[in-house]
């Protein structure tokens, strides 16, 4: 279950190693900030960032110029990400919220170790931010909270609104999944961490019906759950798989930088 409680640092540190490993001339990562009340890196987040990995060669071929992730907890997803595309992919901004302002300090910290930057924001999800970002995500990454708790733990400030999120699991990932259709562009593509229990396919069924595929980039199970990575992106702008990210560059407007 998706508690803090689970979290070793040795399974962090391998994690970044492969990292550095894989591109030797990024910063390796090392969390520089914690707080008692911060979601930290776990066999989720690791997931996630393994997808992007593995999805890496599309990300770069993609030309995404706004990247954001909701619920951004200690920075170790975005600043990833960041980290990933660097340099081949100039000028990518990049936006990450969460509703635990001790999380923002934190991610803010994380990604100033590692000399990257993103516009961050203490807010639900995307409140807020609606209007100036329409049409505009081409990248966003969510690591939600998914574990299936009693109803009264929804909605609790701090860590516990890390991961509690009702009987299915699915309280926030169904607020979320309207929100990331209106940001997303024509090209945009959605990154999401999910159990089993939240039932992937009916979400995938969903999606369906608004004109998203999907796909699963990474499938893993742990001791505890089992936890799928899922893709989605607008059918209508791809013929084929091959052709998903064969799309035009584009610059991001102004309004987006304005603070």
């Amino acid at each position: 279950m998706r508690q803090p409680n689970l979290w070793h640092k040795h399974n962090i540190f391998s994690s970044f190693q492969v990292l550095y490993k894989m591109f030797f001339k990024m910063a390796q990562i090392s969390l520089v900030s914690t707080h008692r009340e911060v979601y930290e890196p776990c066999d989720d987040s690791f997931a996630l960032v393994d997808a992007l990995l593995a999805d890496r060669n599309n990300l770069l071929e993609h030309h995404p110029t706004l990247c954001m992730e909701v619920g951004c907890g200690s920075g170790y997803i975005i600043t990833s990400l960041a980290l990933m595309l660097g340099q081949k992919a100039a000028g990518v901004h990049y936006i990450a919220t969460d509703v635990n302002p001790h999380a923002v300090r934190v991610t803010n910290e994380t990604l100033e170790a590692h000399g990257v930057h993103a516009e961050l924001l203490a807010t639900d999800i995307a409140s807020g931010l609606e209007m100036r970002l329409a049409g505009l995500v081409d990248v966003m990454v969510v690591n939600p909270p998914y574990v299936p708790t009693p109803e009264d733990e929804v909605g609790r400030e701090g860590i516990a609104s890390a991961w509690a999120c009702g009987e299915n699991g699915r309280r926030v990932i169904d607020k979320i999944l309207p929100i990331a259709d209106n940001l997303l562009s024509d090209k945009g593509w959605l990154y999401m961490v999910m159990l089993t229990a939240n039932n992937p396919s009916e979400i995938c069924l969903q999606m369906r019906e608004k004109g998203y595929a999907a796909r699963i980039v990474i499938q893993r199970s742990t001791e505890e759950e089992s936890l799928q990575v899922i893709k989605f992106w607008r059918e209508f702008n791809t013929q084929s798989r091959s052709k998903e990210m064969a799309t035009a560059n584009k610059t991001v407007p102004a309004r987006v930088m304005q603070e």
